[in-house]
């Protein structure tokens, strides 16, 4: 009986999970989870701070999942080394978990940069429930709050603060919002929403530090920015990025990018040592190479595509990239791929209309989309991601993509055939 062992039981540890057990229903498999909580979505702890979701509606997967799988779950464990000559995981209370294949998937850890006063009372990370939670008991009764970070979690974590009637001021060193996902167009018709909901938007700017209050030095009063500015706040929310969580592999000969390097069938450089997630550099379609990609879905399925060769099945992911899905105080946005092409052979197609904040970009390259933007009209994202994800050649239509009559019915035939699966 084969010894399965995942350190991770987010979404691609339980990816993994279902892979192995569709083709071993009696290995042993141990999952090793920090969080104790049953499998939840991460994406949706912004609506679990805003109070529009309670944790029920966040699982993916009932509270039975690990039993009904025959899987033994340490939850509420950390994994802190690794003996790969003697095939052992070392966790935090010193116990030792032997395994025969492993799956590391880790995920990723907040970025806190050399902020003077994070340690203070009142400052918070934005990635696990156990920092909604936190904030959300924290914040009963705050009234000003400095987000820091313009970024997917920073607009979320906004979001969420803001129906929780906080007044908010964001603080991005970029001098756009959201800038890795959007060009300049589209984050200016997400500033002015995030504005016109009463958030401040700092941008150029970031936070150098974080100050006590008068009566109180231990907890947040305050921050200063790196114009010298001082903002009044009560919390303060990190939420500048996530980085993989490598630290686990350090000093072992599994070899380390900026995330653990892994081939098309998910394998460290280590026999029967796999990774996946957001501690992995996986491999991106569009670019054509692997790259960190912190991403749910991707975490997913590199972990089903992990399960499966750990059983011995051979299955080769077939690559993810950047991909947003996202509906920030009811303005609907959708990015895809590679959106600010710098030089290259690039063709853009721009469709703009500001007096509706419709926005809708197409980026090919050799007549192949490699990126997309649509703000507030996203019906048509299914059908140009297949053409994307397909790696189908436009020529001859690629000029209709933006087209309001564009649809399936203006595709060729043979392409309608394959998008429906005739």
């Amino acid at each position: 009986m084969v010894e399965y062992v995942i350190i991770g039981g987010s979404a691609g540890g339980v990816g993994a999970v279902e892979a192995i057990r569709e083709v071993d229903p009696a290995g042993a498999i141990t999952v090793i989870s920090e969080e104790p909580f049953p499998q939840y979505s991460r994406p949706m702890i912004a609506d679990f701070l805003s109070g529009e979701t309670p944790f029920e509606k966040m699982t993916y997967r009932d509270g039975k999942f690990w039993e009904r799988n025959g899987v033994h779950a340490l939850l509420g464990r950390k994994a802190v080394g690794l003996d790969l000559t003697k095939r052992q995981v070392r966790l935090d209370d010193g116990d030792e978990v032997a395994f025969e294949k492993l799956l590391i998937a880790t995920g990723g850890r907040p970025f806190i940069p050399g902020i003077e006063g994070t340690e203070k009372k009142g400052v918070f990370t934005f990635t696990t429930l156990s920092d909604a939670e936190a904030l959300a008991e924290m914040t009963n009764g705050v009234e000003k709050a400095i987000v820091i970070g313009g970024g997917l979690i920073g607009v979320g974590a906004t979001e969420a603060l803001v129906k929780r009637e906080v007044e908010v001021t964001m603080v991005e060193l970029k001098d756009k919002v959201l800038s890795l996902i959007l060009d300049a167009a589209a984050s200016d018709i997400v500033e002015k929403v995030i504005k016109k909901a009463g958030v401040t938007v700092v941008t150029g700017q970031t936070v150098k530090r974080i100050v006590g209050r008068r009566d109180d030095d231990a907890s947040v009063g305050g921050a200063v920015l790196t114009n010298g500015e001082e903002a009044p706040c009560d919390v303060v929310i990190v939420a500048i990025g996530v980085i993989p969580r490598t630290e686990l592999v350090a000093g072992t000969e599994i070899k380390v990018n900026r995330g653990i390097l892994v081939d098309r069938f998910m394998r460290t450089n280590v026999p029967d040592v796999y990774a996946c997630g957001d501690v992995a550099e996986a491999y991106d379609f569009i670019w054509g190479e692997n790259r960190p990609l912190p991403l749910w879905p991707v975490a997913h399925l590199g972990g089903r595509v992990a399960g499966y060769n750990m059983v011995g099945v051979k299955k080769e992911y077939p690559g993810g990239t950047a991909m947003s899905a996202l509906k920030y105080l009811d303005l609907p946005i959708i990015s895809v791929g590679l959106t600010n092409p710098d030089g290259g052979t690039y063709e853009t197609m721009i469709k703009y209309a500001p007096e509706k904040d419709v926005y809708k970009k197409i980026v090919l390259k050799d007549d192949l989309i490699v990126g997309m933007i649509l703000v507030n009209e996203i019906e048509k994202a299914g059908i140009v991601f297949h053409l994307m994800k397909n790696r189908i050649n436009v020529e001859g239509f690629g000029h209709e993509l933006l087209s309001d009559d564009f649809g399936l019915i203006t595709l060729p035939e043979n392409l309608r055939r394959m998008l429906l699966g005739d």
